[in-house]
Formats: C-alpha cells, structure tokens, sequence
C-alpha cells in the first residue's frame, strides 16, 4: 500500500500522497491542497518545498554526497573533461566518442559573437560589473535569433540554441573581462580546446603570443566541473520560473545570471577576497577577526565557511582544496591575502567552536583563492561561476521543457490594508 500523509483542518481530514523519490526521498503532495480544503502553505524561502520533480542532480547534505545524473562528483571531476559533463547534464548520459566529437565540433563552430555585439560592449562604462554586462549581452542575443523564441520549435533547432549558448558565453564573459581592464578583445580560437579558449580569450593580448597554462586549464576545468549544477538553488529555480511562461533560452539563463551575481549565492567567492582584502588591510591580525566571528553580538560573519545544504562537508570543497594547494604550489603565487586564507583555514579546520557548527571552508573559499592565484579580477568571479553553471541551467531548462511543467506561479498570504475607499488628494 502507498504511504499517504494526513491533514486535519477546519474540522476535516485529507489524505495526501506520498513522493518517493529514486534515492528514497519522500515528499508530501500537496498539489491539491487549495483544492480540496480552501488553505495553502507558507514556507518562505522554500526551504521545505519541492517545486519539482528531476533526474539532473542528486545531493544529500547531511552525508555530504553529489551526484551528475548519478556519477560521483568526486570521479567526474578527476577524470572527465567540462564538456563531457555539460553533455551528460543536458542530455542525460555521458557522451560516446562519436557523439562527443559531433558535440565539441557544434560548439566549437559557433564561439563567433555576430559583431554588431561589439557597439553594445563599446557602450558599456569601464566599471561596468561582467555580471551585469554578461545579464545584458544574453538577453541581447536572443535578438539575433529570432528563431529561438519559438517554443515550439523542432529539436534539432533547440539543440542549435543550447550549441550556440554553450559556445557564446566564454566569448561574452571574456569580452566583458576585457571590457573591465581596458584591453582590446581576443577573438575565440578554434584550435583550442573549450577551456584553452577561454584562458586564450581572457589573458592573451595582440602584443605577444600567448600560449595557455595547462596548470590554469586545469584548474578551471575542475572549477567548471564543480559548478556544473547544485539542483534547485536560487539561479537554477529562477531558470526555471522565467523559463515556465515559455520565455526563450537566452532570456532564461540571463535572468539566472542575475539571480547568481547576489553575494548570497553566486557572488560569494568574491566576499571570500573582499573578507581577506579588509582583514590584510587591517593589519592582518587574525585574533581579532576570528574572535569577532565567534562574538554572535558582532555582525561580522567568515564569508566562504560552512553551507546552507551540506551540514558535515561540502564534497565539492574536498576536490577544490586540492587543486587550490596545487595551484598554488605549481605557480609559487607570493600574496599576503592568499596568506592570511591559508592561515584562516587552518584555523576553521581545527578550532572546535567551528568545527562543531560545521562551518568547514566551502567551494567559494577555495575558487576565491584559485581565481586569485590566476590574477584574475575579483569582480569576475562571479562570471566564472556563471559559465561553470551554465549547463545546469540549461539542462534545467530543457527538463523543465520537456515535462511540460505549467507556468511558475507562487501563491501568498495578505496581510495588507483591508477595503478601503479612494480619497480625493485635496481631502487627504
């Protein structure tokens, strides 16, 4: 027999079924509810409501697991390539080496911006935020694509959507990069690899040749990687929502762009350097820091220690920590901020007070110190972040999509004025 729940209210009970999910979690259906009694639920922030049902990502975050479509996080990111893991997020399964040839080519034959995207980036004041010039320039695509705007398009055509955006978005976050620091924009190289090209677009310049790093693709490969989808976060439900009224890919993924740039989700790497920039800037005295972290009358809080989800251990923090000592070894980085990080972790790892409250240095404590270590700007990590979760967002989408899910729409409880009649301004 199912496992139903059971609801008493205004003098009535109700029977609600039971989800069992893959793994064996379970949810109250309460698709009903307004429906049969009259009431609704209030859950702010959604921190208990399942507002779908999917098959991208699995993560338990009291024992610390996460899974892409089933694989570890741990294995893809230690033998697999970012665009075999944004194959298998969108599509289902990991790539055979005919279908991830055909993939990578796709991709590889749409990096080119049209260039009338260049007038738009010429526009943009020099401080411009890339996360606000990235927002903009997806949305800006769209127009060039008419097409993509049909939801009802065939599927090779959306999959020609889903190639172009995957293709497009290194060259936009690299020119917005460039637009920041005042440099002339590299075009994308086809005979490089997805992350080779992007290193090549960000830090190459008409002046010299520049070869990538294979320390810094690396690294970026498993940052990517690790960023690929988090399941229903903030920036992954909002594609969702904006997706659900049937709003095209380009203009979805743009409003979760925005949805990641806010320093609680995505731009908290750059709280992690902007944290350590005040604590150096101070005098480096990490006493009085720790000792204003541990005073709960103090509004300070260590930006990149613990997680909203994971309880014990964030698994992506294991795998990224290593490739932060890594890096940092293999390109003999000398920067006191990077210092005073080494000496903040040590001190998270060991200290009972945090310890005991889990708060563990996350994902964003270590990309934070990697992006710093490849001298690249604080103000794009946030960018990185949003290119590594950019299949997740469209695989979300395209899930969304082909469930037929109906359109987002959130109910409330009013607690404003009651009836009240209109007032001429002359008598208020």
């Amino acid at each position: 027999m199912s496992e139903i729940a059971k609801i008493s209210v205004g003098g009535n009970t109700y029977e609600l079924p039971v989800v069992k999910g893959s793994e064996n979690e379970k949810a109250i259906d309460i698709s009903k509810l307004r429906a049969q009694t009259g009431y609704i639920t209030i859950d702010t922030g959604f921190k208990n409501t399942g507002s779908t049902t999917s098959a991208i990502t699995f993560l338990d975050g009291e024992k610390g697991i996460l899974r892409y479509r089933g694989y570890p996080i741990e294995q893809l990111a230690e033998d697999a390539e970012f665009l075999e893991v944004a194959y298998l997020l969108i599509y289902g399964n990991l790539p055979n080496e005919v279908e991830y040839e055909s993939f990578k080519h796709n991709i590889t034959q749409h990096t080119l911006i049209h260039e009338d995207m260049r007038v738009f980036l010429e526009a943009y004041p020099t401080k411009a935020h890339p996360m606000g010039i990235l927002s903009a320039s997806l949305s800006t695509i769209s127009t060039f694509y008419p097409e993509s705007q049909d939801p009802n398009r065939p599927k090779d055509a959306i999959d020609l959507t889903i190639h172009r955006l995957l293709a497009k978005v290194p060259t936009l976050a690299a020119w917005a990069f460039k637009n920041a620091v005042g440099q002339p924009v590299v075009y994308p190289k086809n005979k490089y690899n997805y992350c080779e090209n992007f290193v090549n677009m960000m830090f190459s310049l008409p002046a010299f040749d520049y070869v990538p790093d294979p320390i810094i693709v690396k690294a970026l490969n498993t940052l990517l990687i690790l960023h690929a989808d988090h399941e229903q976060n903030c920036s992954a439900s909002t594609v969702r929502v904006v997706g659900s009224s049937q709003a095209n890919l380009y203009a979805s993924v743009s409003a979760g762009v925005s949805a990641l740039w806010g320093p609680l989700h995505g731009g908290a790497n750059q709280a992690v350097i902007e944290m350590l920039e005040s604590i150096k800037n101070d005098g480096g005295n990490l006493d009085k820091w720790i000792a204003k972290a541990k005073d709960k009358n103090d509004s300070f809080r260590l930006m990149g220690f613990g997680h909203r989800v994971y309880k014990n251990f964030d698994p992506r923090a294991k795998i990224i920590k290593k490739a932060a000592d890594d890096v940092l070894e293999q390109m003999g980085v000398v920067d006191p901020v990077l210092d005073i990080a080494k000496q903040l972790e040590e001190v998270a790892l060991n200290d009972e007070y945090f310890k005991s409250r889990g708060l563990y240095p996350n994902v964003d404590f270590y990309s934070g110190i990697i992006y710093r270590a490849l001298d690249i700007p604080t103000e794009m990590f946030t960018v990185m972040f949003a290119l590594g979760r950019l299949p997740g967002w469209i695989a979300q989408w395209k899930e969304m999509v082909e469930d037929n899910q109906p359109i987002g729409r959130p109910r409330q409880i009013y607690t404003g004025e009651n009836a009240r009649d209109f007032v001429s301004l002359e008598k208020r």
